[in-house]
């Protein structure tokens, strides 16, 4: 053996760095299959869940055929509109003993509310009882004024809503919100925006009905002026307050007591100091983003909205916030009152003041709330 030979034999041997360019073709193979394999379940799950909805877009009716429907910019929440939590401050009453207490009446010091679920209930000495109940027969007398089955100019009456009396007690306002849609149906009747809704008028002497203003739309809370010179009536889906002149020179005509609220108007009923108090269950926020304003323009988004989900879960989507707004007697803004979460005040329908409180009905809370006005 050579010298050079041994030198050869003694040469360390050097280390092989394994990089992606030495793999051998099957281990790239392998990892190519792997993806495809990947990309091909991922691509299945995607039409596993795309292809049913497609055609559920496609197959399944919607409950609502929605109109388009334009709202200017809404007011600024600035000065009388600034949020504050006013609400807030308000104690519960009754509470776990009513369901839904919309709409509050007094006589005396006596204060009576309907429920959701059917019944009115007398509140006194902090005692709950019931005096009628609708649906499943009433546990008291109960007089039929206006059956909802009578046509009134051709339409049958489908969504009874809030009603004023004038003092001597001859004359009933009342609204009837569709002609399609009933109580429980409230949602998609203000997604459809149609103006199948009305103002009407009952003399308890003559038994006479007469609609008053027509081609509203969602009209729900109606209250008269002091004078009993007008009726006004909140429009919700238009976001506005309607008013209607029942006496005087202006007898007959009709005019917008005051438009482009900063929510979507509920009951209106009369403040002590000659204004009026509007809930809100919903608002418009600015700056924020309203979705019902989002929704307002696209009726086709709508109509797929509601192919897809039920009522309560696109009332999960509405951001929960309440707010009771008080007008002056040309219909300014005088304050507000907010809760900002609406975890105190929930979806507040009415604001009614009785002896320097506010009492707040709800249609969905099991309560009702008692606000100190001198305190707010």
């Amino acid at each position: 053996m050579t010298e050079a030979d041994g030198l050869r034999q003694r040469r360390p041997l050097r280390p092989q760095v394994v990089t992606d360019d030495n793999r051998t073709p099957e281990a790239k193979g392998g990892s190519s299959f792997s993806g495809r394999v990947f990309r091909a379940t991922f691509l299945m799950l995607a039409a596993f869940l795309t292809i049913p909805l497609l055609g559920a877009l496609v197959l399944l009716d919607s409950p609502i055929d929605p109109e388009s429907l334009s709202f200017k910019e809404p007011p600024l929440f600035l000065g009388v509109l600034q949020p504050n939590t006013k609400l807030q401050q308000v104690e519960r009453l009754f509470e776990n003993q009513l369901v839904g207490p919309e709409s509050i009446a007094n006589i005396g010091d006596v204060m009576f509310t309907g429920t959701a679920d059917g019944r009115v209930v007398k509140l006194e000495n902090g005692e709950v009882e019931t005096i009628a109940r609708f649906g499943s027969g009433p546990c008291s007398e109960v007089k039929l004024l206006l059956s909802s089955e009578t046509p009134i100019e051709g339409r049958k009456m489908s969504f009874l809503n809030d009603l004023t009396v004038t003092r001597d007690g001859r004359k009933i306002y009342f609204t009837d919100s569709s002609s399609k849609w009933q109580r429980r149906d409230y949602l998609l009747l203000l997604m459809e925006g149609r103006d199948d809704g009305r103002l009407l008028e009952y003399d308890t002497q003559t038994k006479e009905v007469k609609v008053l203003l027509d081609h509203l739309r969602f009209p729900n809370g109606v209250q008269l002026s002091p004078a009993e010179d007008f009726v006004l009536v909140a429009e919700l889906a238009m976001v506005r307050i309607r008013r209607f002149y029942v006496s005087g020179l202006m007898k007959g005509g009709a005019d917008v007591f005051v438009e482009n609220l900063p929510g979507f108007p509920d009951n209106i009923r009369a403040s002590s100091s000659g204004g009026y108090w509007v809930s809100m269950a919903a608002i418009r926020a600015n700056p924020g983003f309203s979705m019902l304003d989002f929704l307002s323009e696209r009726p086709y988004l709508k109509k797929v909205i509601f192919k897809l989900f039920s009522q309560e879960t696109v009332m999960k989507f509405v951001p929960r916030y309440s707010l009771v707004l008080e007008l002056s007697d040309s219909g300014a803004f005088r304050r507000s009152l907010h809760d900002p979460e609406g975890q105190v005040v929930t979806y507040v329908s009415e604001a009614h003041e009785h002896n320097g409180h506010l009492y707040l009905g709800s249609f969905r809370a099991p309560y009702l709330c008692r606000l100190r006005l001198q305190s707010a």
